[in-house]
C-alpha cells in the first residue's frame, strides 16, 4: 500500500498527459465514428519534434506549438488517403503509422532515444518536479499535476467554443449522419480531414508532454496509445455516461478516464506486486473489462425487462 501511495501521484500526472490524447481520439472515434490508427505513431512524433527542438535550444513553448502543427500533419495525410485515395480510414492510419516510423527516427537523427535532462533545459512538466516542489526547491505552479491540469482545463475548453461554432458543428454533424450532412451542403471529405488533423494534433502535444516529464523521447513511446486512448473513452462513458451530458464534461470524462486507467495499472502493480514486465498484458485485461461493461450492462438489464414483461403477461393470463 505505501509503494501505491508513493507513485500515486506520478500515476495521475501520466493518466492527465495521456487524457490529452484521449481526448484526441475521442474526437475521432466517437465526433466523427472513424477508427483512426495514425495515433500509435503521431504520439511519438510530437514526443521526438518536441524533444529535439528543445535539445537544439528552442523554446520550449515554440517546441511544443511545433510538435503540435507536426501532429496535425500527420492526420492531414491520413486524411488524404482516405478521402482523395479512397483507402479505408483504418488502413490508411495503419499506412501513415507504418511510414511515421521512419520519419521519427529520421527526427531523431536516426536514433531509437533521445534524452533530455531536466537539470540542462527548462521544461514545462517533469517527473523531478514532483519531488522538488514538495521539496520546496521549486514554485508550487511547477507541480506537474497543477501544470498538467491546466493544459487539460484549457484544451477542453477551446474545444468546447470550437465545436460549438458553425464549423464545429458541422464537424460534429459530418460523424453522426454522413449523408445528411452532404444533403445540407455540408463537405464531408473536408471535414474528416479537419478532424483527423486537430485528433492527431492533440495527441502529438501529449507525447510533447510526455518526453518531457520522463526525460527522453523513444521510438516505442507511442506503441499501444491507440489502446490506451480508447480504454480512456470506454472507461469515462462507463462511469460518467449519465452523470455529463454537456460536451465539455463529456470531454472531461475522457481525461479522468485516463487517469483511472494509470491509477488501476499502477494499484495492480505495486499492490498485487506483479513484474512491470507484464504490464501489456494487464493493460489488455483492464481494457477488455471496461470495454465489456457496456455490453453486459445492457445485456443484463434487457434480460431483466424481458422477465419483468414475461411475468406481466402471465399474470394476465391467469387473470383471464
Amino acid at each position: 500500500m505505501t509503494s501505491f501511495l508513493n507513485a500515486l501521484p506520478s500515476a495521475v500526472a501520466q493518466g492527465l498527459i495521456w487524457g490529452i490524447m484521449a481526448i484526441g481520439v475521442y474526437i475521432t472515434y466517437r465526433l466523427l465514428d472513424v477508427s483512426d490508427l495514425t495515433v500509435d505513431g503521431s504520439f511519438c512524433t510530437g514526443g521526438a519534434v518536441c524533444a529535439v527542438m528543445i535539445v537544439a535550444g528552442y523554446n520550449v513553448w515554440l517546441s511544443m506549438a511545433v510538435a503540435f502543427v507536426v501532429g496535425m500533419a500527420t492526420g492531414l495525410v491520413t486524411g488524404l488517403l482516405n478521402t482523395k485515395l479512397g483507402i479505408p480510414p483504418i488502413l490508411a492510419g495503419i499506412l501513415t503509422q507504418l511510414g511515421l516510423w521512419s520519419v521519427n527516427l529520421a527526427i531523431m537523427d536516426m536514433k531509437a532515444n533521445q534524452p533530455l535532462n531536466v537539470n540542462n533545459y527548462k521544461l514545462i512538466v517533469s517527473l523531478r518536479y514532483l519531488q522538488d516542489v514538495v521539496k520546496g526547491d521549486r514554485p508550487f505552479y511547477m507541480y506537474p499535476l497543477l501544470t498538467v491540469g491546466l493544459f487539460t482545463v484549457g484544451i477542453i475548453l477551446v474545444l468546447y467554443w470550437f465545436f460549438g461554432t458553425e464549423l464545429g458543428a458541422s464537424l460534429r454533424a459530418t460523424g453522426a449522419n454522413s449523408n445528411m450532412a452532404r444533403a445540407q451542403g455540408i463537405n464531408t471529405n473536408v471535414n474528416k480531414v479537419l478532424g483527423l488533423m486537430i485528433s492527431n494534433g492533440l495527441v502529438a502535444l501529449s507525447g510533447a508532454l510526455l518526453a518531457q516529464y520522463q526525460s527522453f523521447a523513444d521510438i516505442n513511446m507511442g506503441r499501444g496509445a491507440i489502446v490506451i486512448g480508447l480504454a480512456a473513452v470506454i472507461i469515462g462513458e462507463v462511469l460518467f455516461g449519465k452523470l455529463f451530458r454537456n460536451f465539455g464534461l463529456k470531454l472531461l470524462a475522457v481525461s479522468i478516464g485516463a487517469v483511472i486507467y494509470y491509477v488501476v495499472i499502477q494499484a495492480v502493480i505495486s499492490m498485487l506486486d506483479i513484474n512491470s514486465n507484464y504490464m501489456k498484458l494487464i493493460s489488455a485485461v483492464i481494457v477488455a473489462i471496461f470495454l465489456a461493461v457496456p455490453h453486459l450492462r445492457s445485456k443484463i438489464f434487457s434480460g431483466k425487462g424481458v422477465n419483468v414483461k414475461a411475468g406481466k403477461e402471465k399474470n394476465n393470463v391467469k387473470g383471464q
